[in-house]
């Protein structure tokens, strides 16, 4: 079957092969047949060594298909069900899902170090446990979340992971209050997202900050009040807060640079939100006293930052409703053979989501 994969950490491009096979099914696993899949930043970052991830590896992580095959044990899932794939199941058992904080269990995590791919060359491992650009996978069982009939596998496939991560943020993790202020630094998926989930929560003033002019367009379609690139936020922030800062800012490149400057345009008292997945070795500074004196809440934000499962069943609701718009959010629909032209795209930043149809 055909899948692109990247042979060594480090590598930019991405080689499309024919000769992959995906393995480990048995008990409590399926085996699906991927319809579509968001090419999302994370992928980026496990290519360039950001987000540690075992080499060689099929990236992917956010699609959509239907299940081919189900093994011993599995309940609840049958052959030709459509389903969104979900890189972060809960096993239910452990601490965290018992504290009911599903999004911190680990247990999808450890799937990442077993390989579910082989080449005649040897092992190869799908990104977070899954790796979806290709056109077979097998998961775990738990991996595979049901969809209702009338949700296109490219909505489900955005649902997966950028579209909760972002909504999540602003509803589950910081909590926008309705009539507050907010402004977002970073607007690919995940960011318009979060401008879509600070709309939904009536915030009054939403500015995206974002250097590619065409995302701070997009921004607006989105929901966001205002515009600006990064040099234009400490106006904004004067303008709109008389100096004082926004009620809620998050940030949702992944960087310490970004970080800072979104915590110093956060008002006292006020919520600063990471959303944006870094590396190890960039760190993230306050001072002591402004820690305490300032009483900044700083909330890292890990997939939504809730329950995934009820996560899913909200923003199909809120779509069905009218209320968020996903299908605008897919700026470009190619094939796996395209997947290196989006991906030179994805790092300029001339599209918002790409969907890579299989």
């Amino acid at each position: 079957m055909r899948a692109a994969v990247l042979h060594e950490t480090g590598q930019e491009k991405l080689e499309v092969l024919d000769d992959v096979e995906a393995v480990g099914f048995g008990p409590g696993k399926v085996r699906l047949r991927i319809r579509a899949t968001g090419l999302c930043h994370s992928d980026v970052s496990a290519m360039n060594g950001v987000l540690p991830q075992p080499a060689p590896f099929i990236p992917g992580h956010e699609g959509a298909g239907e299940v081919l095959d189900v093994g011993d044990g599995v309940t609840g899932l049958s052959a030709g069900d459509r389903v969104l794939v979900c890189w972060l199941p809960a096993c239910g058992a452990c601490p965290s899902c018992r504290r009911g904080q599903t999004q911190l269990c680990l247990a999808g995590f450890l799937n990442a170090g077993t390989p579910n791919f082989k080449r005649p060359g040897g092992d190869v491992f799908g990104f977070a446990g899954t790796g979806t650009f290709t056109e077979e996978v097998v998961v775990g069982a738990g991996c595979a979340v049901p969809i209702p009939d009338d949700v296109p596998f490219e909505i489900a496939a955005l649902i997966g992971c950028g579209v909760t991560t972002g909504l999540g943020a602003a509803i589950n993790t910081a909590q926008v209050e309705a009539g507050s202020s907010v402004a977002v630094i970073g607007c690919g998926g995940v960011g318009i997202s979060t401008i879509q989930g600070a709309r939904v929560q009536g915030a009054a003033r939403i500015v995206a900050v974002d250097p590619v002019a065409s995302r701070c367009e997009a921004a607006l379609r989105f929901g966001a009040t205002e515009a600006v690139a990064p040099d234009g936020l400490a106006d904004a922030k004067q303008r709109i807060t008389g100096g004082e800062g926004f009620d809620y800012v998050f940030e949702v490149v992944g960087k310490s640079a970004t970080a800072r400057t979104a915590y110093e345009h956060t008002r006292r008292g006020g919520t600063l939100c990471i959303v944006g997945a870094g590396a190890m070795d960039d760190h993230f500074q306050v001072n002591m006293f402004e820690l305490f004196f300032d009483e900044k809440r700083i909330l890292p934000s890990m997939y939504g930052g809730g329950d995934v499962l009820r996560s899913y069943e909200r923003a199909i609701a809120l779509w069905r409703a009218g209320r968020i718009d996903l299908q605008s959010m897919i700026t470009d629909r190619v094939r796996l053979e395209e997947v290196n032209d989006a991906l030179d795209q994805m790092r300029t930043g001339e599209s918002l989501r790409t969907c890579i149809q299989l």
